[in-house]
Formats: C-alpha cells, structure tokens, sequence
C-alpha cells in the first residue's frame, strides 16, 4: 500500500513538472501591447516620408530607412515561423534553468543599441520592396498575425525553451517579445537616419 501510495504521489509530481509554462492572462496582455505599442512605433516613425527620405544612406555601408523595414519584415516572419514550429514540438521545462534574462532584461538588452550585432544573412535587406508602402503592408501582415495568435493561443509558450545565437536560451513568450523588441531596436536605428545631418529636407 506504502508503495503504491509513493508511486502515485511520483506520478503526481512528474505530471506537474512536465505541465509547467501556461502563460497568465496578464502575460498575454502585456505581449499584446508590446506588439502593438512597438508596431504604432514603427508607423509613426516612417509616416509621411518621401521616396528620398527612405532611400537615403548615411553612408554606403549603413542601411536606408526602406532597408531597416525590410530587414524587420524579414527577421518577424522568420521569427513568427520559428514559433509555430517550436509549439509543435515536446515541451523541455527542464531548460528554464538556462534560462539568462528575465523578459524585463531581455527586451532592456534587445533595445541597447550601443551593443552591435551582424544580422544573418538570411534576414538581411535585398531590396525586394521598391515603395514603403509595400514594405509596411508586409510589416503590418505579418505584426497583425503576430498579434492575433498571441491573444488567442493555448499554447504552452513557457515550456518550450531553445537557443538563440546572441541571447543563449529562452522560452518561446520570449521568442515573441523579442519579435517587438527586435522591431524597436531597428526603429530607433531608423530615427537615428533622420536625425543625420544630411537627411533630406523633402
């Protein structure tokens, strides 16, 4: 009986680790209004410029402001299919513990652009949107997308843990903060174009 009474209380115990990474109804909504936030962000930034203004390089090697929009087209369509991929596999709580930063601290580190980083070649800018307005509608289908599935999903996004190349490991919730994050990151860039001394005007 003793036995059976230990064995039943390890199965117990095994199912409620395995169960852990639901996330909270405060979480949802705090994932929602980041990506919303951001997005208005984005569109406030790049309202009402002119084709000059969008295609102008602070130098050759800098990006356009056309470029930055791209490159975040690409990066959260990357980042969106990555998710739906990872939410199909097992979950591997055990991983938290690798965890590094807290998603306060994540989006803080994604956000400092004093610390450079060489986007993947895969999501780098190639020029495939000739107008802003094409490059927006892109960003908005995609953010759109982004925002919908996080306000109705069921998924465990806390028990899925994998690593990312500059942050090391963290769980898929943080996976869609960092789709914000990232965008804001590259909207600051694209203030940091207009304000260039040599800017265009119009």
């Amino acid at each position: 009986m003793k036995k059976l009474v230990f064995l039943f209380a390890l199965l117990i115990c095994c199912s409620f680790i395995s169960s852990t990474g639901s996330i909270t109804e405060s979480e949802r909504s705090f994932a929602v209004k980041h990506l919303a936030d951001t997005k208005a962000y984005l569109l406030s930034a790049v309202s009402g410029l002119s084709d000059a203004q969008i295609k102008f390089k602070a130098s050759p090697e800098r990006w356009s402001i056309l470029e930055c929009v791209e490159h975040i087209v690409n990066a959260e369509t990357l980042l969106f299919q990555r998710i739906m991929a990872s939410v199909k596999e097992p979950i591997n709580p055990e991983k938290r513990s690798e965890i590094k930063f807290t998603d306060e601290q994540l989006i803080n580190v994604i956000l400092d652009r004093s610390a450079k980083v060489k986007a993947p070649e895969i999501i780098k800018p190639t020029g495939k949107y000739t107008t802003l307005q094409d490059a927006l509608n892109a960003f908005n289908a995609q953010r759109n997308q982004t925002i919908e599935y996080m306000k109705t999903t069921s998924d465990d996004l806390r028990g899925r843990v994998a690593q990312h190349p500059v942050l090391g490991m963290i769980d898929d919730y943080q996976w869609i903060l960092l789709a914000g994050a990232h965008q804001k990151r590259h909207t600051l860039q694209i203030e940091e174009v207009k304000a260039d001394k040599n800017f265009p005007k119009q």
